[in-house]
C-alpha cells in the first residue's frame, strides 16, 4: 500500500477506519524518511522496534472499536521530557548517559490516548537558544535549506514535523522556542497558558516561564495534542486548575465579530519589510472576513529582552545547580578534591551558552545586585503583564511578528549573544505575561523561506487562538 501525505489528522483516522492505510505502515514511512533525512539531525533517539510494536497494537484496537482520540498519530517528544528508561539528555554532554526513572505527564497521556511515540529531538542544550546551534550533538538544520537554522531551542521537534518524519512533535517554550522555529519552518506551534499543560517531568530551565505545546502542519492538530495534554495535574504546583474546553469545537473557520488588536510597538521601521508586508497580508483577511482590526499600546515592550533575561537567568543558575557531578550526570575525572570535582564537571559537562547563562543569573542574584536586577525586573515584568491585561480589554487577540528576520545561516550570530537574544524580542513578552501564543505561517520571503505570524490571547482562551489559526489556514 503506497503512502498518502495527508497533513490534517482527521482525514488520516477516516483512512484508519476505513482500512486503507494502517498506522504501522504510516510508522514505518517516518522512520524511513528519519533514515533518509538524518543529515538534518533532527533526532537524539528512535525507538524504531518500540513504536512499531505500539503501532501493531494501536491497529488492533481501532479494529476492535477501542482505540483512544490519538490512535494513528505519531508523535515526536523534545529531549528535554523523561520517558521511563529512555535517555533523557536535554542536548547536553552533562546528561548524556541518564535514562529517565519515570514519564512526564504529558508522555502519559499521549500514551493512553493511543498515540505512538518515535522518539526524542535534538535541542539546544537544556532549552537555552534561538537556533538550535546549542546542543552536544551538533545543530539541527532547516528543511528547506540545510545551510540555515531551524530556529531553536526546540529545532528538532520542529524540523520532525516539518520535514515529515511524524505527524505532531511536543517542544517546550520558555522565551518563543516553539513559536520561533514554528515561524522559521513554516509551521503551526503553540505556547499554552502557563498552567495549562503540566510541567511535571519537564527538565527545568526558568521553572515560571517553561511550557509545554504541540507542532503541527495544521491548526487542527495543534488542538487535537493540545486537547489531550491539556488539564490539572496535582504532581505540579503550577499546573492550573481551570476546565478544559472543546478546542476542536471552536474551530468554525468564522472570525466575524472578533477584535483583533495591532501593537504599535511591534511594526516599527525595525521590522523587516517582507515581514511586515506577509503579515498586512493576513490582517487584511481577517478584516475582510468580518474580523474588527484594532491599534493597541505594549508600551513597556522595550524592557521585555532585558528583563526576560535577568529572569529566566536566574531561575536557571538556581535549577541547574543540582548538575554538580555527585549524584547523576557528568563527572569529570581527576579531580583532587569536592571543591575541583564540583568546578571540573560543571566546566566539562555544560556547553558555552548554559555556563553563560549560569553566571549571568547568578550575578544578578548576588548580594549587592539582587535589588538592582532581579528585584527590578520582577516589578517590570508586573508592568509588562498589566500592559496585555489593557490591551485584551480592546481585543480578544493580538497579532504580531515571531522573528525580525526569516531563518539566518549557521553560525551567522553565535559569535554576537546579544544579537541572538534579540531574535527573541517579540516573543519572550509571552512567557513573561504567562499568555498563550501560537505560530502561524503567513507566507514566504524573497529567498523563499517561510515567515511566521503569531497570535497572543488572554490567559486560558487558546480557543480563540486556534479559531484565528484554523481560519487563516483556510484562507
Amino acid at each position: 500500500m503506497s503512502f498518502v501525505n495527508t497533513p490534517a489528522f482527521d482525514s488520516y483516522r477516516l483512512r484508519l477506519a476505513a482500512g486503507k492505510e494502517s498506522c504501522v505502515e504510516r510508522t514505518e514511512h517516518y522512520l524511513t524518511v528519519i533514515h533518509q533525512r538524518s543529515a538534518l539531525n533532527a533526532f537524539l533517539s528512535v525507538f524504531e522496534n518500540e513504536a512499531l510494536e505500539e503501532a501493531h497494537r494501536v491497529d488492533q484496537k481501532i479494529k476492535r472499536g477501542t482505540a483512544g482520540p490519538l490512535a494513528g498519530m505519531v508523535v515526536a517528544v523534545k529531549d528535554v521530557l523523561c520517558m521511563k528508561g529512555k535517555r533523557t539528555t536535554c542536548a547536553s554532554k552533562m546528561l548524556e548517559k541518564y535514562e529517565a526513572i519515570y514519564d512526564a505527564t504529558v508522555i502519559e497521556r499521549l500514551r493512553a490516548a493511543d498515540a505512538v511515540i518515535i522518539g526524542k529531538t535534538n535541542m539546544d542544550e537544556f532549552a537555552m537558544g534561538s537556533s538550535n546551534e546549542n546542543s552536544a550533538f551538533g545543530p539541527v538544520k532547516h528543511p528547506l535549506d540545510e545551510t540555515r537554522v531551524p530556529g531553536g531551542s526546540s529545532g528538532g521537534s520542529c524540523v520532525a514535523v516539518a520535514a515529515g518524519m511524524s505527524t505532531t512533535a511536543l517542544g517546550s517554550d520558555t522565551g518563543g522556542s516553539i513559536r520561533q522555529p514554528a515561524g522559521l519552518c513554516g509551521m503551526f506551534g503553540l505556547k499554552p497558558t502557563y498552567g495549562r499543560v503540566s510541567r511535571y517531568g519537564l527538565v527545568a530551565f526558568a521553572s515560571s516561564f517553561d511550557q509545554i505545546g504541540p507542532f503541527a502542519n495544521s491548526a487542527r492538530d495543534v488542538a487535537h495534542v493540545l486537547q489531550v495534554i491539556a488539564g490539572y495535574d496535582e504532581r505540579d504546583s503550577t499546573s492550573a486548575n481551570v476546565p478544559v474546553p472543546g478546542y476542536l469545537g471552536a474551530m468554525n473557520r468564522n472570525v466575524r465579530g472578533l477584535k483583533i488588536g495591532i501593537p504599535k510597538e511591534y511594526f516599527t521601521d525595525a521590522l523587516n519589510s517582507e515581514i511586515r508586508s506577509a503579515i498586512e497580508k493576513q490582517i487584511h483577511r481577517l478584516k475582510s472576513s468580518g474580523a474588527e482590526v484594532v491599534e493597541v499600546s505594549l508600551p513597556h515592550s522595550e524592557y521585555t529582552i532585558a528583563t526576560y533575561y535577568i529572569l529566566a537567568t536566574a531561575e536557571a543558575s538556581s535549577n541547574l545547580a543540582r548538575y554538580d557531578g555527585a549524584r547523576y550526570g557528568y563527572r569529570a575525572q581527576g579531580a583532587r578534591d569536592l571543591s575541583e570535582m564540583y568546578t571540573k564537571s560543571r566546566s566539562e559537562g555544560f556547553g558555552t551558552e548554559v555556563k553563560r547563562r549560569i553566571m549571568l543569573g547568578t550575578y544578578v542574584l548576588s548580594a549587592g545586585y539582587y535589588d538592582a536586577y532581579y528585584r527590578k525586573a520582577q516589578k517590570v515584568r508586573r508592568l509588562i503583564q498589566n500592559d496585555f491585561l489593557d490591551a485584551f480589554k480592546k481585543a480578544d487577540c493580538l497579532i504580531t511578528p515571531i522573528s525580525p528576520t526569516t531563518a539566518f545561516r549557521l553560525g551567522e550570530k553565535l559569535e554576537d549573544p546579544l544579537q541572538m537574544y534579540l531574535n527573541d524580542i517579540y516573543t519572550v513578552s509571552a512567557n513573561l505575561a504567562g499568555i498563550p501564543g501560537i505560530s502561524v505561517p503567513a507566507g514566504k520571503d524573497h529567498q523563499g523561506l517561510p515567515v511566521g505570524m503569531q497570535i497572543l490571547g488572554k490567559h486560558f482562551d487558546e480557543e480563540t487562538l486556534l479559531r484565528v489559526a484554523d481560519f487563516l489556514e483556510a484562507a
